[in-house]
């Protein structure tokens, strides 16, 4: 459990947020919501004692530990994985550290004996004789080999290392969890994986993250930062955004009247009650909406960025045909070979493989920015594609602003594409920033702008929602979803592919798995799972 008592956190003149009073308790998720530079991981941090707020207290409950998922990947390069997932549980690390180095000792004292037999009580307390074998199964089910539990983590690369802090951070059951963005670098079978874990965890548990599929799967609660304040609200990250899109349509049409807006309301809430009856977390859920008052739902300050795909030209019956293509890595492994298919219209297809260099080879091939090593593919005449590349680095290595830079990619005056990037949200003195000092996010929002003034009838999406926030991540959805042309793309977002595409390729060193029907039934099949493991030879 964890006690916030009038939390105030500003830096110089700003104030993130001030007088919170939130009891996080035990057997509940809460999602951590809130706009770029809300203070949503500088909540994570106060609670962790990283950093100390301008006012107020936060307190454990007694006698209960705290873990959190730490964002140094290079603080344990030194020491083993498996070591490295130990000390996440602190006080049992310290305790393995002193019995090892008196059973050492070549001159054993009785008083070291008297305090060897001490320290067994508390490591069998702590469950340590089953400690190695209980790391060694988190490492396996986030996707680390046993072959690699005895190394070092220097010798790692930056997504296992990301993938031993999370098992380090879920060791030995917390008491209290704090989890900031804890499926970045995650394949979607670990994130699958990471689901299940959590779904089964009693404990209290704080996440921010932008996978909004995984938020709705876990969280019981959402915590919205905004206008200055930490509110708390029952259900998922689908309903804190379903009701707070409704309470934004209730407040622009002013004629309606309140008996009007309240009825609405309380319909939305009883309809995601019912829906909320099928979910894990169902009892604490349903008991916080039958309280929730209606004059608590109301609209977000948060801005939607306006993501608009429009096509120049309908496309014809010939969109791309695929035959034999091979590519290997530069290291040599193989990412997929003999992959052939014929993509055609209105399908929106999203590709998959379990090495996701794979995605990218067949996207910068098809683009004709690489050489495949065998194989041939055409795209119809009729076929204008846009493409968004998995790294944007080289379209940023000038000086120009984003005025400018935008004017490379499209015809159009100045005021057309200040207009573009309003849109983007990028405004007043912001379009005239260098793009060479633009964050991730704020290039992602070019790319996007770029791709649009395409007006293409294709699009070629290589992980589009990396570095995006909820809120772009959420708009560009929205508008994929009604998109009449074809879509080829590839992410690691489980909503982004369930709600878009409607044909699934998974490319493998044997060829294809390609099935039209939904990610959902796709992930969740037997016959299918049997056939991955046979093209990818691990039957």
């Amino acid at each position: 459990m964890i006690t916030v008592s009038n939390l105030a956190i500003q830096f110089g003149k700003r104030v993130l947020y001030k007088d919170v009073n939130i009891k996080f308790t035990p057997g509940n998720i809460y999602g951590v919501i809130g706009a770029n530079g809300a203070g949503k991981s500088t909540l994570l941090k106060a609670i962790s004692g990283e950093l100390e707020p301008n006012k107020g207290t936060i307190e454990l409950g007694p006698g209960e530990r705290l873990s959190v998922l730490s964002q140094d990947h290079f603080q344990y390069d030194q020491e083993t994985v498996l070591n490295t997932v130990l000390m996440g549980h602190t006080t049992m690390w310290e305790v393995m550290r002193e019995r090892e180095a008196l059973y050492s000792k070549a001159d054993f004292t009785d008083e070291d004996g008297i305090r060897v037999a001490e320290l067994e009580d508390k490591f069998a307390e702590m469950g340590g004789y089953t400690a190695e074998s209980d790391a060694g199964a988190l490492l396996s089910g986030l996707g680390i080999k046993e072959s690699k539990h005895h190394q070092l983590m220097g010798e790692l690369s930056g997504k296992e290392k990301v993938r031993v802090m999370l098992a380090k951070a879920l060791f030995g059951n917390p008491d209290n969890l704090l989890l900031d963005e804890p499926t970045n670098d995650l394949d979607l079978d670990t994130v699958q994986w990471l689901e299940q874990y959590l779904s089964e965890f009693e404990q209290t548990v704080l996440v921010v993250s932008h996978d909004r599929h995984f938020l709705d799967s876990v969280c019981t609660h959402t915590i919205d930062i905004d206008f200055g304040k930490v509110t708390m609200f029952a259900g998922n990250y689908s309903f804190w955004y379903e009701s707070s899109q409704l309470a934004l349509r209730q407040a622009q049409n002013q004629k309606a009247k309140a008996e009007e807006k309240r009825k609405e309301l309380e319909e939305f809430i009883r309809r995601f009650s019912a829906n909320v009856a099928k979910s894990k977390q169902t009892t604490s859920r349903k008991k916080m909406l039958e309280k929730l008052n209606v004059e608590e739902i109301r609209p977000s300050t948060r801005k939607y960025p306006g993501i608009i795909f429009q096509m120049e030209r309908e496309p014809g019956n010939q969109i791309l045909e695929v035959e034999g293509l091979k590519a290997v890595a530069e290291d040599g492994t193989l990412l997929f070979d003999n992959v052939s298919f014929n993509i055609e219209k209105g399908q929106k297809v999203v590709f998959l493989s379990h090495d996701p260099r794979a995605m990218t080879a067949l996207f910068e091939i098809i683009m004709g920015n690489r050489e495949a090593q065998a194989g041939t593919f055409s795209w119809g005449i009729t076929i204008t594609q846009a493409y968004l590349p998995l790294d944007n680095t080289e379209y940023f290595q000038s000086d120009k602003n984003l005025v400018d830079w935008l004017m490379q990619y499209g015809e159009g005056n100045e005021v057309f594409m200040k207009g573009y990037l309003g849109r983007m949200l990028f405004s007043g003195e912001e379009v005239l920033k260098k793009v060479n000092v633009l964050s991730g996010g704020e290039k992602m929002r070019c790319m996007i702008a770029r791709m649009q003034l395409r007006n293409a009838n294709c699009l070629v999406l290589d992980t589009p929602t990396n570095h995006l926030d909820l809120e772009s991540i959420q708009a560009f959805n929205n508008n994929l979803k009604l998109f009449k042309g074809n879509i080829l793309f590839a992410s690691h977002d489980h909503e982004f592919i369930q709600t878009v595409a409607n044909r699934i390729i998974e490319l493998t060193p044997q060829g294809t798995i390609d099935k039209l029907m939904e990610y959902d039934d796709y992930i969740s099949s037997d016959a299918i799972r049997e056939l991955k493991a046979k093209m990818y030879g691990e039957a």
